[in-house]
């Protein structure tokens, strides 16, 4: 429920103790341990909650684009014996919109069977069948039968975790490449301050001095790596991704047969999630209708649009931080541009009047570092290879965010931050990218007694 989306996840907590809600729960579980809390319905299925998407031209491969989709926030590598997997009863989709109508191009739907249990702990490495859909045609089975790595509980249980995790890659016979599985968690943000009334550690909160909520944390990942030919349109190269959750509905009707009254049922897949940019459930969404834009389709958004160009957001940096105001509340036509159809002036990944929350890849662009050396700014920093063209790994969407609501994009360039400015470890140099998750029995957020 990270739903990392474009406005700090700072305000979020704002709007959370301002409307004077409250979080359920407590300690480091999987639905209160991260700021991925984004909608009321969700907060109580985190197996089938979108914490964040990432899509970018991979770097040791630019002929192919990358797009790592997480669910399940806060994973604490340490919960046994029922470690964290993929809900057996969820779909878990991933979606290319390629002619910017808000509408699938290309489909792959993910689905998971539990393994045999192990002694008395649950086995976590599950097997995964990949379905390909492509328009609104049938789809195709590209993978079946691919098995997960077992998650990082530790060197008894999952010796050579690296060697274990790698065994996870996979090709799909469409010519992607796939891993589906626990990874460390690679976004990064300061959630204790945030969520206390939006707090600053130190100056603007642009100089370091954060502390990563996320350290130590881990997310179950769907990762892919797709041929860049498969989702270039050929005209203006820009693709739109985002991911989403389904869960099944079942319908009960009273019918009758040659007199016979009896039950008839009919199952049906309903979204209970979705992510594309980040933050923008957790954030500009009010929280009356969070519930509704998960379930929503991105070429529906447009109802959705007074929440962008008039933010609550920018109101309550006003009422938290007048020094460093006025932020501009209302004809934010900037944040519409950015979220909902991308930049147009300059055209960096403009898609059309179509307005749809999806994070916008112009596929024209080369990558300019390697994973997790980019500008941490993206394109607010000059590198245009990063968010909101995309989002890599290391683009600091909370900066971004912050700086983009106080009016980066429309002359008030105030350095807004969290203080935290990268991951707690690297990340990887070749697909999935993201770390492998920490283990179990080292809990690194433990303290050993004497």
């Amino acid at each position: 429920m990270r739903k990392a989306a474009f406005i700090l996840a700072a305000l979020a907590a704002a709007v959370a103790v301002v409307a004077g809600f409250a979080a359920r729960g407590s300690g480091p579980t999987a639905a209160t341990a991260s700021s991925h809390r984004e909608a009321p319905l969700i907060s109580e299925d985190p197996s089938a909650d979108n914490t964040d998407t990432y899509a970018f031209r991979s770097p040791d491969k630019p002929d192919t684009v990358t797009i790592i989709s997480n669910w399940i926030p806060g994973e604490d590598p340490a919960a046994g014996p029922n470690w964290y997997t993929f809900s057996p009863s969820a779909r878990y989709d991933v979606y290319a919109d390629k002619n910017g109508d808000g509408k699938p191009d290309v489909t792959w739907r993910f689905r998971f069977k539990n393994q045999a249990p192990v002694a008395f702990l649950q086995n976590t490495a599950q097997s995964y069948t990949v379905t390909r859909v492509d328009g609104k045609g049938a789809g195709r089975v590209v993978g079946s039968g691919l098995l997960t790595p077992p998650d990082n509980i530790g060197s008894r249980s999952t010796p050579n975790y690296h060697a274990l995790a790698a065994a996870g890659v996979h090709d799909l016979s469409d010519g992607a490449t796939v891993f589906a599985g626990q990874r460390d968690d690679g976004f990064f943000g300061d959630v204790g301050a945030i969520f206390d009334l939006v707090a600053i550690r130190a100056g603007t909160g642009a100089s370091g001095g954060g502390k990563d909520f996320f350290a130590g944390y881990a997310v179950h990942t769907v990762a892919l790596q797709v041929p860049l030919s498969q989702l270039d349109n050929g005209g203006n190269h820009v693709v739109g991704i985002w991911s989403a959750t389904d869960r099944p509905v079942v319908t009960a009707q009273l019918a009758s047969w040659r007199g016979q009254k009896f039950v008839k049922k009919t199952t049906a897949w309903r979204q209970v999630s979705r992510l594309g940019n980040p933050l923008i459930n957790e954030v500009l969404i009010p929280t009356q209708l969070k519930d509704k834009w998960n379930a929503t389709t991105p070429d529906k958004d447009k109802q959705f649009e007074q929440y962008y160009s008039s933010s609550i957001l920018a109101k309550l940096l006003n009422q938290l931080y007048p020094q460093f105001g006025p932020f501009q509340e209302t004809n934010r036509a900037d944040l519409v541009s950015v979220l909902l159809t991308g930049l147009k002036e300059p055209n960096l990944n403009y898609t059309g009047a179509t307005l749809a929350d999806e994070i916008r890849l112009n596929l024209a662009i080369a990558p300019t570092a390697s994973v997790g050396k980019g500008n941490r700014l993206g394109v607010l920093g000059g590198d245009l290879a990063g968010y909101p063209n995309g989002r890599r790994l290391e683009d600091d969407v909370i900066d971004i965010s912050e700086r983009a609501i106080g009016g980066a994009l429309i002359g008030h360039s105030l350095p807004l931050g969290d203080g935290v400015d990268a991951n707690d470890v690297p990340y990887m140099s070749s697909f999935p990218y993201e770390a492998d998750p920490f283990s179990g029995y080292d809990n690194t957020k433990g303290q050993q007694k004497p």
